[in-house]
């Protein structure tokens, strides 16, 4: 499982460092919706970047990684927001409530801008423009970290789920994490990409999978108050480990293809 923003991320740094052509993001964005649409939160933001404000027509993201590329934007990072977690994302303002909202974001920090998505119709998705307050620090996960992190988790919540028998009547569960941890499957990553990223992000999918089916039995093994708060407890590091590696995948992508593209691999 990954998210429109992840994409957006990895793809629009390939492209400003030469790794990838404009229509190779736009193609990759198609995975999430059949139309794109961008506008700007507020009037300020729409005259700095040459886009729409919020009471006017939306143009497409060709448009918007012009608007980056005359900004000089250099690279973008992932952030995937939680209650009491948003650094990144600037103070509690309109982008921070935003991105919590939807729990992801891109941010291009030279620009001094954060994109949220939103699924505003069937097949239509509007990229939201804000004003990133300052330049926050954004969260930095060494992958090999991340990796160490969701694998201990696992074992962790594994033993736990075991103990709970959340899966009891749920003898399809297997199957159940196998469509959900391959949801995602067809998700084109530019030429390039880390295999050691990839492997995280996989990696987090099948996780994530775990994650989902565990939560959504109810009542199954979990049959009281207790349990269900002992099953949440078993569930919530592994939530963020999940959350961590693929942070952590991202940058590596990033970092990865920028460097090739700036010829230094």
């Amino acid at each position: 499982m990954s998210c429109a923003s992840a994409t957006l991320v990895v793809w629009t740094s390939a492209w400003l460092h030469g790794a990838a052509a404009a229509d190779d993001v736009l193609d990759a964005l198609g995975f999430w919706a059949g139309l794109h649409e961008v506008v700007a939160d507020d009037d300020g933001t729409a005259t700095a970047l040459d886009l729409p404000g919020p009471d006017e027509v939306p143009v497409g993201p060709a448009l918007l990684l012009a608007s980056l590329r005359r900004a000089s934007a250099t690279t973008a990072r992932l952030v995937i927001p939680v209650p009491g977690d948003v650094r990144g994302l600037g103070a509690n303002g309109p982008l921070g409530k935003s991105a919590l909202r939807a729990g992801q974001a891109a941010v291009l920090p030279e620009v001094g801008v954060g994109l949220v998505p939103k699924l505003v119709a069937d097949g239509v998705l509007r990229w939201t423009v804000f004003d990133l307050p300052g330049a926050p620090a954004a969260e930095h996960v060494p992958i090999g970290e991340a990796e160490h992190g969701l694998a201990s988790a696992m074992r962790e919540a594994a033993t736990a789920l075991v103990t709970l028998d959340v899966a009891r009547h749920r003898p399809n569960v297997r199957a159940e994490i196998a469509a959900l941890a391959a949801e995602h499957s067809g998700l084109e990553w530019p030429a390039g990409m880390p295999s050691r990223a990839l492997r995280v992000l996989q990696r987090a999918a099948e996780v994530a999978a775990i994650l989902t089916v565990a939560a959504s039995d109810a009542p199954g093994g979990a049959v009281s108050a207790t349990a269900t708060r002992a099953r949440d407890e078993a569930l919530r590091p592994l939530s963020e480990a999940v959350r961590r590696a693929r942070l952590a995948a991202v940058d590596e992508a990033v970092r990865v293809l920028s460097d090739q593209g700036a010829g230094r691999h």
